[in-house]
Parts: structure tokens; C-alpha cells; sequence
């Protein structure tokens, strides 16, 4: 099965600036619409401005300033110790487990402990079970004695023949007892679902649909061939969000999303059709690709090996060429079935839809992916993805 890739890099943001992603500006999303379920403690606390009138009336005496400083002070600590000791919560070093009270209480929609012999012994849990690939966004105070962090994990469960793999996105609260210096709380909050109170049906029926690789009810394959590199930023109840690295294609003109005009022309390019009669492995998956939202103009791409550079690349034949692609964020809706152009431009409208709605920016025309060959593969089984690039994409 092909596997997504996490980046081992940790997304720290700059002192005193918005966190953004290197590939892009930051933007401010706008605010979630109030959940009937999520609890006030997981909004991010504002700062309240005073008036100079005020400042004038209530300065603070140097004690308090002391102590303010001093608290300050603590949580950066706490901040900097959970950048370096969350990344090897997984690994064999693992978490100090002496930075956490003795009774600390976490929750997750599916998992309760009270205690750090509990909490511990899910983490040990998780690591023999599924091997998680965590990878940590960002760290930051978000009240006084509080500080949530953002976070992807990408695990396998193991114990299934077909291993499934399983992505969770989300951030942590955590809070901290202001006299001791260690966290008396973890509390987790899924960005797949709505319910995040233990114990949650939906978050248990979240896990089961990714055990069974099923999306939108109906079960999907995937091959096991190279794919391009993408990190998961986060993944919502019908879409994700992926970080793409470089990679090459060969492309020529096609006709619709959903056809196969040219795909004989770039298959042939990788079957040993090129100045050096050179054969190169099959890769997953081919793309069609509309540059507009009229889906005017359409080109068809297979991805190439991540082997092979512009430089040691074959010339390709007339009416066939090579083209790097840049990466770069995009929207991820993933199906089952046979593509056909009105399922497609369905799923392209309705995945466009929902960002704009969760205030992203999408930008014009989009990708159709096919992981299987329809030759070999059932319709009803066959994987499918429609990607949106996004114009600008923030982690907060």
C-alpha cells in the first residue's frame, strides 16, 4: 500500500510572528462556527486591550510585574521543553514522564486515563499496535496556565492482515499546575469530527471507517507503487490537506478529467518509448489535470520515479513532454468507484464548496488522481482523488 509520507522537520514558529509555511503567506482563516459540542476552554484566548485611561488608573506594582515575568517566564520554558520532548513520544527515548503530574488526567474522544501510569501505558499501547508517525506543527500558550499544540499522526494497525493506515490531525491542550511546573491535563481534539467528548461514537466510528479503508461509506485499494511524497497537514471528515514535495511528470493533451486520451503516449515515454529506449517502474497515480474551472483545457500526466532528475531523463517523443511540478498545498477528497466526468465535476464542486465555506482559498481548476489500472481493478473498488491547490493555507 502506498504510504504517505511524514517529514521528520518540526514547524516552529518565529517569536512574536504568525506561524506560516514556507511555501506560502499566511493568512487569517475565519473563525469556526460554534460547535454544540466543543468546550470553551479550546478556543484560543484573545489579548484584551486597555483604554490609557485605564493603564493610567491600574498600573501594576513591581511585585506583580515580577511575578508576571516570572510566570512568563515558566510557560516559555514549558513551551521550548514540549518542542524537543513531544517528538519522541513514539520513539524509544520517549516522553519525560517526570514533567507530568502524578495524577494527570488525559482524555481523547475514545480514551480516558487518570493518571500518568495510564497515560504512559497508552502511549505504549499505540507504539505496539500501530508504530505512529507523529509529527509536531507548532507549540503555543493559548491561556495562562495553557498551551495547545498541533499535530499530525500517521499510523498502521497492525494487527489486521491488509494493515490499514490510519490519519488523526488535531491539536492538544494541556494544562499546567502554576505552582509544581508540570501538566495536570491533556485533552485531545480530532479536526475529523465533531464530538470530542469521551467517550465519542463518532470518533469510534471515525477509527472503524479508516480500519476498513472506507470513505464516504464505500471501500477503497491501493496499489503498492511509488507515489509523490505529501506530508498530511490535516485531515476533516471529507477532506485532507496535504503538503506535496517536487516531482516529475509526463504529460501530454488529453481530452476530459475522466478520459484517457494520451495516456498510450506518456505510458509508452516510461515503457521504453524515448531517445534511450530506456523502461522505467509504473508509478501511481495518473493524474488529469484541468488549469481552469471551464475544464477548457486538460492535460494527462503519469508521475515519474522520485529516482530520476530533468538531467538524467530520457528525451520523450514528439507531442510528449517532461515537466517538474512544484508542489505546494492542496485539498484532498478521496472516492471509490468508476470516475465518471459527472461524479468528478461533482466531487470538484463539492470539495470547492466546503473550503470556501471554511474560509480557504482555492484556486482555479483541479486534479483528478487514479490509483488503479481499469483493466485489472473492479470499478467498485478502484481509488480515486480529486486535488484543489490552495492559493494560501495557514496552520492555526
Amino acid at each position: 500500500m502506498a504510504a504517505s509520507i511524514l517529514s521528520g522537520h518540526i514547524y516552529r514558529p518565529i517569536p512574536h510572528r504568525k506561524f506560516e509555511l514556507p511555501i506560502a503567506p499566511t493568512i487569517f482563516l475565519s473563525p469556526p462556527r460554534p460547535r454544540k459540542y466543543l468546550r470553551p476552554h479550546h478556543k484560543f484566548k484573545g489579548v484584551l486591550r486597555l483604554s490609557m485611561v485605564d493603564r493610567e488608573v491600574s498600573q501594576p506594582s513591581p511585585k506583580q510585574d515580577t511575578a508576571a515575568a516570572a510566570a512568563a517566564n515558566d510557560m516559555d520554558e514549558l513551551v521550548d521543553f514540549l518542542y524537543k520532548d513531544l517528538p519522541h513520544l513514539f520513539d524509544d527515548k520517549g516522553i519525560d514522564r517526570t514533567a507530568y503530574d502524578a495524577a494527570v488526567k488525559f482524555r481523547d474522544p475514545i480514551t480516558r486515563h487518570d493518571n500518568i501510569d495510564g497515560y504512559l501505558l497508552n502511549i505504549a499501547a499505540l507504539k505496539l499496535l500501530f508504530r505512529p508517525k507523529f509529527s509536531l506543527h507548532w507549540v503555543k500558550q493559548t491561556g495562562g496556565s495553557e498551551i495547545t499544540t498541533r499535530w499530525t499522526m500517521v499510523m498502521k494497525f497492525l494487527p489486521l492482515p491488509w494493515q490499514p493506515e490510519l490519519v488523526f490531525t488535531g491539536t492538544s491542550v494541556m494544562t499546567v499546575n502554576p505552582e509544581t511546573k508540570k501538566f495536570i491535563s491533556h485533552v485531545d481534539y480530532w479536526d475529523s469530527i465533531v464530538n470530542n467528548d469521551f467517550f465519542s461514537i463518532e470518533g469510534l466510528m471515525d477509527v472503524v471507517k479508516q480500519c476498513l479503508h472506507v470513505e464516504q461509506l464505500r471501500y477503497y485499494k491501493t496499489p503498492d507503487l511509488e507515489t509523490p511524497s505529501y506530508h498530511i497537514l490535516k485531515r476533516t471528515s471529507s477532506y485532507q490537506v496535504r503538503k506535496y514535495y517536487p516531482f516529475l511528470v509526463v504529460e501530454t493533451s488529453g481530452d476530459t478529467l475522466s478520459g484517457s486520451k494520451g495516456f498510450n503516449d506518456v505510458a509508452g515515454y516510461i515503457f521504453g518509448k524515448n531517445s534511450a529506449s530506456e523502461k522505467m517502474a509504473m508509478t501511481t497515480p495518473v493524474f488529469t489535470q484541468a488549469l481552469s474551472d471551464e475544464k477548457s483545457k486538460i492535460s494527462i500526466q503519469i508521475v515519474l520515479p522520485s529516482s530520476k532528475s530533468m538531467k538524467s531523463l530520457p528525451t520523450p517523443n514528439e507531442g510528449v513532454k517532461l515537466r517538474e511540478i512544484e508542489g505546494g498545498i492542496a485539498a484532498v477528497s478521496i472516492f471509490s468507484g468508476k470516475p465518471t466526468e459527472n461524479i468528478v465535476n461533482e466531487k470538484e464542486g463539492s470539495l470547492r464548496s466546503r473550503l470556501i465555506r471554511s474560509g480557504l482559498k482555492p484556486k482555479p481548476g483541479c486534479l483528478l488522481a487514479r490509483y488503479n489500472d481499469p483493466d485489472r481493478t473492479w470499478e467498485h473498488i478502484m481509488r480515486n482523488e480529486v486535488l484543489i491547490w490552495l492559493e494560501d493555507f495557514s496552520m492555526d
